[in-house]
């Protein structure tokens, strides 16, 4: 089958997220043989997380000026709208891209409704096109998941030791591993008495946590059986297997949250809060969904959490036991790598509408 030429246009919303989302699906296409031009409006964030680039992505800054070039597939990431002139210009060519509006990660129904339904363009600069709408997700009936090829292969095949020490990080032998990559949390101090219960490494990537950790532990940057290290920026490869050597993680956004399911440890999702409460509708779905699809249900106490962690009720007094959390994890991520990923689904997605 002949490669495809891509065309993604991303608006960068929350510094990594939208970035983030938009990074793997390029190079993930990319490594699949199809040729693909990413059009953002800030590219500083990937000169962190994929400093080298990849193969076969070209990175085009955004302009309001940018003409069509002939791209096969035209993707909208998030409904970031590309700019009228080069939507136009679609409209005049024979035959037109298939032009795609890849929307928000989602566990609630409305993403299963609203998959792969055509928006036929009335009016506007983009008269007489069709968008599609592309919702990922956690069913069938939605377009998956990003996943590359290889990575639960990489994934089993994974030395966490090996990778720490090469990352300068020096593992006690009975403590445990906890990664720390959310927004800002008031009642950081109570997950960390938390994770003090126990021997605990906390590591903490770049972002706003790090100075929240700074100070609640002092300079010492210790308390208790809790001791934090604070880690530099890591490129996207190096953030997965970080999240791989973790025995519990706090991952916050869209792209962290489906590294932290392959990853197969028990972790907590921080959404991007939203004044309106939606992201709590959001969460709930998630979790509800999650009950439905595992073999083993999460344990009692793991909704909780999930709920402080954005914004609802008061810490739980302990965590749940990690080897429940762990199965209940390793279940739904079977069942989810048992579906298609998203490229795969794209790919078909794309090909159907010619």
């Amino acid at each position: 089958m002949r490669s495809v030429r891509w065309t993604l246009f991303c608006r960068v919303i929350d510094n990594l997220g939208d970035a983030g989302v938009c990074w793997r699906l390029a190079a993930d296409l990319a490594g699949r043989g199809e040729t693909v031009q990413l059009v953002i409006d800030d590219a500083s964030p990937l000169h962190r997380i994929a400093p080298r680039g990849t193969p076969g992505v070209d990175v085009i800054a955004w302009s309001d000026a940018l003409d069509f070039e002939g791209a096969e597939v035209v993707i909208e990431a998030f409904g970031c709208n590309p700019p009228e002139r080069y939507v136009e210009q679609m409209a005049k060519t024979i035959p037109p891209p298939r032009w795609i509006n890849l929307e928000y990660l989602s566990a609630e129904p409305h993403a299963q409704r609203s998959h792969a339904l055509p928006s036929p363009q009335w009016q506007g600069p983009g008269r007489g096109l069709t968008k599609w709408f592309y919702y990922p997700g956690f069913t069938a009936a939605t377009g998956g998941l990003l996943r590359e090829p290889g990575l639960l292969r990489a994934r089993a095949a994974f030395d966490r030791d090996a990778w720490l020490r090469a990352a300068h990080v020096v593992r006690g032998a009975h403590e445990r591993v906890s990664v720390l990559f959310s927004y800002a949390q008031p009642g950081l101090g109570a997950w960390l008495s938390a994770l003090g219960a126990e021997p605990t490494l906390l590591l903490v990537p770049q972002g706003p946590a790090q100075a929240e950790v700074q100070a609640a532990l002092g300079p010492a940057m210790q308390s208790g059986a809790l001791r934090a290290q604070l880690l530099p920026w890591l490129t996207q490869v190096d953030f997965d297997r970080l999240l791989w050597s973790s025995d519990l993680s706090v991952v916050r956004g869209e792209d962290s949250l489906v590294r932290a399911l392959w990853a197969g440890a028990p972790f907590v999702w921080q959404l991007y809060p939203q004044h309106d409460g939606a992201h709590l509708r959001k969460l709930l779905a998630f979790l509800a969904r999650w009950r439905a699809d595992s073999p083993a249900a999460p344990p009692a106490g793991i909704d909780a959490w999930f709920q402080w962690w954005n914004g609802v009720g008061a810490a739980p007094p302990a965590l749940p036991a990690l080897e429940g959390w762990r199965d209940a994890v390793h279940g739904w991520r079977d069942h989810l790598a048992a579906q298609p990923d998203l490229g795969s689904r794209l790919l078909g997605f794309v090909a159907s509408k010619r």
